[in-house]
């Protein structure tokens, strides 16, 4: 039988140890929520930015729908 010896040192540091692991894995799972979040936001932005560029250029809405859903035709790739 394996006996060790109670030490609340290093039960403390144990302790310690796993708030900061659960702590760390709980704010990247937050980091992660905003930043999926800021990104479906900025991309929203952006899209409309877009429409608006190519509706101020002339293009109709049917035809601004269709170079957005190319966007390699928009950007020029």
């Amino acid at each position: 039988m394996l006996f060790t010896e109670w030490n609340w040192d290093d039960a403390l540091e144990v302790a310690r140890e796993e708030g900061l692991e659960d702590g760390f894995r709980k704010g990247c799972e937050k980091g992660r929520g905003e930043g999926i979040e800021m990104g479906i936001d900025r991309g929203r932005e952006e899209g409309i930015d877009s429409l608006c560029e190519l509706l101020e250029q002339g293009y109709t809405p049917k035809e601004a729908r269709e170079m957005l859903k190319n966007k390699s035709r928009v950007i020029g790739l």
